[in-house]
């Protein structure tokens, strides 16, 4: 099955929900980032700042403890939830009962940005898929890898997952050259194979979900290399989450997420030159563009 193109026309032709102009912040959905450490306190900031660019009403934010303080300061919008951490500095098991009060609650969730400690990141994944299965949920980073354990590992609901190539192939247990070499059959294949919504990034993003149906967008249709920088993925993820969170269906949320992010990057590429722009400038740009492509 070919892979339908990203272009402003298909965007909209699928518009975004729309909150009644008489909306609280409610109606504007409520969404939890767990993300960052003492190392990447920055990640999660990044996802969050996007996050509320791309139109999301209400904000919860659970990093570490350490940190948690700093982050509150850094982002007066969110309730920050302090987690416990590990020696490796990841989130303890236990994190999944300061969380469970937002069960039923968060309209989206993002987990993973900035994330360390693979391990206790897999295992408070796990708990975590259940308390928010009423949730559109996205996983990144160090997250998507609770897909290698089991062997036939599944996901009961479809949610989204945001692997680079390199991620990805990891994850598949396959080379790096072979996921670029045919970017669309491997994420196409990965979608059947966990039951999962899969947004490949790269120069050529591919977009699958779990019945074959796939999206593609490339380079002609906006970004360029500046978009390649630290912190783009995390910024990318907060966009796809907020949109998520005003009720837009995960595979919506990602399409509209993926053109929001390249363009952007075009916008500042315009002002800065492609080279030297910074992530944290990208969310700047998301309310403009989401005027700019509304039917």
């Amino acid at each position: 099955m070919d892979a339908t193109a990203i272009t402003p026309s298909l965007l909209r032709s699928w518009p975004l929900p729309m909150p009644q102009p008489d909306g609280d912040k409610e109606v504007r959905g409520h969404l939890l980032i767990v993300a960052g450490s003492e190392e990447m306190p920055g990640a999660i900031l990044l996802a969050a700042t996007a996050a509320l660019r791309a139109g999301a009403g209400k904000l919860t934010l659970a990093t570490g403890a350490s940190v948690a303080a700093q982050v509150a300061i850094a982002m007066p919008e969110a309730r920050v939830i302090g987690l416990d951490e590990t020696a490796l500095g990841g989130f303890r098991p236990e994190a999944q009962h300061q969380l469970a009060p937002l069960a039923g609650k968060v309209d989206a969730v993002l987990v993973g940005p900035g994330m360390c400690d693979t391990a206790a990141s897999c295992e408070l994944m796990r708990h975590l898929l259940p308390l928010f299965a009423g949730s559109r949920l996205i996983l990144d980073a160090r997250t998507m890898q609770v897909v290698r354990k089991p062997a036939h590992f599944r996901f009961d609901q479809a949610v989204l997952l945001t692997p680079h190539a390199g991620e990805l192939a990891q994850l598949m247990g396959l080379s790096k050259d072979a996921v670029l070499g045919d970017p669309h059959a491997c994420a196409v294949d990965a979608a059947r194979r966990w039951n999962a919504i899969v947004a490949l990034k790269g120069a050529l993003t591919i977009l699958a979900m779990p019945d074959g149906t796939s999206w593609m967008h490339g380079a002609h249709a906006g970004g360029n290399i500046g978009l390649a920088i630290s912190g783009s993925g995390d910024t990318l993820a907060g966009i796809i989450t907020g949109l998520a969170a005003r009720g837009a269906p995960l595979e919506q949320a990602c399409a509209w997420g993926i053109a929001l992010h390249a363009l952007a990057g075009e916008q500042l590429a315009l002002r800065f030159g492609t080279l030297g722009y910074l992530a944290r400038e990208i969310p700047a740009e998301i309310p403009a563009l989401l005027r700019n492509l509304a039917p």
